[in-house]
């Protein structure tokens, strides 16, 4: 899955991506950049994720500029 950075607290790790497949928000989960390149996360940046069991996103990575797309509304 891949989606848009909406927004990131560094302090708490608290964060919001917007899913490109269906403009829906998704919470970050707490170890959403463990693992990953990420220190930081900064609004607008694309990522692709994975779900957890609880639908909050996980594993991020660099997200492709190919990829990205305007969905037809």
């Amino acid at each position: 899955m891949q989606g848009v950075i909406k927004s990131y607290d560094p302090g708490t790790g608290d964060g919001v991506l917007i899913n490109e497949a269906d403009l829906a928000d998704v919470d970050l989960a707490d170890n959403a950049l463990e693992g990953s390149i990420f220190r930081m996360l900064r609004q607008g940046q694309r990522v692709q994720f994975d779900l957890d069991d609880t639908g909050r996103a996980t594993r991020l990575r660099l997200g492709s500029e190919v990829d990205m797309s305007t969905p037809d509304l």
